[in-house]
C-alpha cells in the first residue's frame, strides 16, 4: 500500500510528536510531522504564520502538507491537531484508511494535555483562556477524530515507548480481525 505505514492524529498534547518517533525508532522507519513540514515551507514557525498571515493561510498551507505527506511519505506521520477539521484532508484521509491505511487516534483528557502542552505562546488557537480554549478545540474535534481514527489509544500517564507498545497491540489486534480493544 503507497502512503504512510501509520498516520498519527490527536489534540494538542496527545503525544503525537513524540509518539511518531518512538514508533519510528521501534520500526525504523523516517518520521514526518506536518507542523514541520509547514514551517519549512513558510520559512517561519506556526505562530508567526498566525500573527503575520492568519489562520486561512496557515490551513491552506496544512492542507497542502497533508497531501504532499500521504502521497510521498511511507514511515510515520503525526498531523497537526487541527488537519482533520479540513474538509479535503477528511477525504484524503478516509481514501488512506479505505486502501488499509491505519489512522490512529492519540487521545487524552485535559489534566493529562495541559502539562505537556504548557498553554504557552507558541500554540496560537490556545491564546486567552489556554484551557477553556482547548476545551473547546477538543469538543469541535473529537466526533472528526473519531470517525477518522482506525485505531484509539488512551494516552494519558503513557510514556512515548508505552503508548507505542499499546499501538502495536492495537495493530495486532486489527491484523486478526477482532476489532479495537481500546
Amino acid at each position: 500500500m503507497p502512503g504512510p505505514h501509520i498516520v498519527l492524529v490527536g489534540p494538542p498534547g496527545s503525544g503525537k510528536s513524540t509518539v511518531a518517533l518512538a514508533l519510528g525508532e521501534r520500526w525504523q522507519l523516517t518520521v514526518r510531522d506536518t507542523d514541520a513540514d509547514i514551517e519549512a515551507t513558510a520559512g517561519k514557525s506556526i505562530a508567526e504564520i498566525f500573527v503575520e498571515d492568519g489562520e486561512p493561510a496557515f490551513r491552506a498551507l496544512e492542507r497542502a502538507a497533508v497531501r504532499d505527506a500521504l502521497a510521498e511519505h511511507d514511515g510515520v506521520l503525526a498531523l497537526g491537531g487541527g488537519a482533520v477539521l479540513d474538509e479535503t484532508s477528511q477525504e484524503l484521509l478516509t481514501a488512506y484508511a479505505d486502501a488499509g491505511g491505519v489512522v490512529v487516534f492519540l487521545d487524552v483528557t485535559l489534566s493529562h494535555a495541559a502539562p505537556r502542552v504548557g498553554f504557552n505562546q507558541s500554540r496560537p488557537l490556545l491564546l486567552g483562556n489556554p484551557r477553556a480554549q482547548w476545551q473547546a478545540l477538543m469538543e469541535a474535534r473529537r466526533p472528526v477524530y473519531e470517525r477518522l481514527a482506525t485505531v484509539r489509544v488512551l494516552t494519558d500517564g503513557q510514556r512515548p515507548a508505552d503508548v507505542a507498545e499499546l499501538i502495536e497491540q492495537e495493530l495486532a489486534v486489527l491484523r486478526r480481525g477482532e476489532g479495537s480493544t481500546s
